[in-house]
C-alpha cells in the first residue's frame, strides 16, 4: 500500500532528477528454485544483494536530499509483519509504502524472519525508487502456459535452509499465476506498441504547463516509461528534461518580470512625507537591524540580542512595523516578555528604561547627520527630519 504527504510536488521532482542517475545492482549472486516434479530441470537466477542495492540507492539520493527510512511494525488483526518504506525529503514531503514480511510466529525463528525481512526490504526499496534487482524469468511462462488442470496440481517449491535471503521460499521468483498476470508490466513492449506508447508520453510531456506539474507526472508516467524499449525510453527522458528545464526558465523568468513590475510601482508611489499633513516613513535597512542585534540587551545586558521594533514610536500601521530607526536589542526572554505586555510604554517605565533615546543614538551610529544639518542651513517648512516625523 502506497502512501503520500499531502503535496508531492519537491519530492517528485527531486526523484525524477535522481532517477535518471540510478542504475541497477549487477547481480553478483545466484538462487536455484528445486521442482519437486520428475522431469523438470532446475531453474536458476541471478539476483543483487541488499547491501550493492542500498549503496547505490543511497549515494544518489542524498545528492537530491532524499533519505530512506525502513521500519517494521506487528498487525496484530492480520498476524503479521509489515515493514514500512520511506522517502522522505528535506522539504519535509515524503513517499511510502508498505510491504508484508511474515507470520508474527515466524519471529520465534530469529534467523527465518530475518532472511524474509532482508527479502522484503530488497523488494521495498528497489520498487520504491524504481530499479531492478534480479532476472526477469517471466518468459518461460509465457512460451510454455500450463493448462488450468496442470497448474492446480502443481506443487509447492520445496523449503531447503542454507540458501542466500532466506532460500527457495524468498529468492526473489514469485508464485507463476502471479508471475503470468504481472509480466505485462515489466517486460518490455515489442517494437510498435513500444513506439505508440512512446508517441504518447511524448504528446503528454508537450502539454505540461508548470514545473510542479511536470514533477507529478514524471511520477505517474514512470510505470509506462520502464515498458519501453530502451532507445524509446532514452528518447522520453531526453524529452522531459528539456521540457522541465524550459519551464523552469519560464517560471524563474516570470518572477523576474514580477519583481521589475514591483518595483516600477515602488517609484510610482507619491511620498507622502512632504505633504502638508506628512504620512511617517518607515525606513527598511537591513543592515541597521543586523548592527542592533549585535549589541547587549537593554535592561539585562546578555548577547545574542533581537532587535527589537518600538511599536509606539509611530502610529500603528495594520501590518506593517515601525521604522527600522526606533529598533532596540532585547535578548529573547525580553522580547517575549515586552511583546506579550498590553502596554509597551508602560513596560519600558516600569523598566526605568527610556528606548527611544538608545534607538536615536544606534540610528545615528550607522547613519551620521550629513555635515550641513546643523551649520544654520534653514529647513523648508514640511521637510521631514531624519526619523521620518513631520516637522
Amino acid at each position: 500500500m502506497q502512501r503520500s504527504s499531502e503535496t508531492i510536488g519537491t519530492i517528485a521532482a527531486a526523484l525524477a532528477k535522481a532517477q535518471a542517475q540510478l542504475v541497477n545492482p549487477e547481480k553478483s549472486l545466484t538462487g536455484t528454485i528445486r521442482s519437486d516434479m520428475t522431469g523438470e530441470a532446475e531453474r536458476s537466477f541471478r539476483y543483487a544483494p541488499l547491501s550493492s542495492g542500498l549503496d547505490i540507492v543511497r549515494k544518489t539520493l542524498s545528492q537530491h536530499e532524499i533519505a530512506t527510512v525502513q521500519t517494521t511494525s506487528i498487525d496484530d488483526t492480520a498476524g503479521i509483519v509489515r515493514l514500512g518504506t520511506v522517502l522522505a525529503h528535506a522539504s519535509g514531503e515524503w513517499i511510502a509504502s508498505e510491504w508484508p514480511v511474515c507470520a508474527i510466529s515466524e519471529t520465534a525463528v530469529p534467523h527465518r524472519m530475518g532472511a524474509a525481512l532482508t527479502y522484503a526490504r530488497r523488494y521495498a526499496l528497489f520498487t520504491l525508487v524504481g530499479i531492478a534487482g534480479e532476472d526477469d524469468l517471466d518468459a518461460p511462462d509465457l512460451i510454455a502456459p500450463m493448462t488450468p488442470s496442470q497448474r492446480s496440481e502443481e506443487p509447492p517449491i520445496r523449503k531447503t535452509k542454507g540458501r542466500p535471503n532466506g532460500g527457495p521460499a524468498h529468492s526473489g521468483q514469485a508464485p507463476p499465476e502471479l508471475r503470468r498476470r504481472g509480466s505485462n508490466l515489466t517486460r518490455p513492449l515489442d517494437p510498435d506498441a513500444s513506439a505508440a506508447l512512446r508517441d504518447q508520453l511524448l504528446a503528454g510531456v508537450d502539454d505540461l504547463k508548470s514545473p510542479e506539474q511536470a514533477a507529478t507526472w514524471g511520477v505517474q508516467a514512470l510505470a509506462a516509461k520502464n515498458t519501453l524499449l530502451p532507445a524509446d525510453a532514452e528518447r522520453i527522458e531526453s524529452a522531459f528534461q528539456v521540457r522541465l528545464s524550459k519551464l523552469a526558465s519560464e517560471a524563474a523568468a516570470g518572477s523576474s518580470q514580477a519583481q521589475h513590475r514591483d518595483k516600477k510601482r515602488r517609484r510610482a508611489r507619491v511620498d507622502k512625507t512632504v505633504l502638508t499633513l506628512a504620512t511617517p516613513r518607515r525606513i527598511r535597512d537591513r543592515d541597521h537591524v543586523k548592527s542592533v542585534a549585535k549589541q547587549p540587551c537593554l535592561v539585562c545586558g546578555r548577547r545574542p540580542a533581537d532587535a527589537h521594533h518600538l511599536r509606539f514610536a509611530q502610529s500603528p500601521s495594520l501590518g506593517r512595523k515601525v521604522s527600522d530607526e526606533f529598533t532596540v536589542p532585547l535578548c529573547r526572554g525580553h522580547h517575549r516578555e515586552v511583546h506579550r505586555c498590553g502596554d509597551e510604554s508602560g513596560w519600558w517605565k516600569s523598566a526605568g528604561i527610556d528606548p527611544s533615546a538608545t534607538a536615536r543614538t544606534l540610528w545615528l551610529k550607522t547613519h551620521p547627520l550629513p555635515s550641513a544639518i546643523g551649520a544654520g542651513q534653514p529647513k523648508l517648512r514640511n521637510e521631514p527630519n531624519l526619523t521620518g516625523q513631520p516637522q
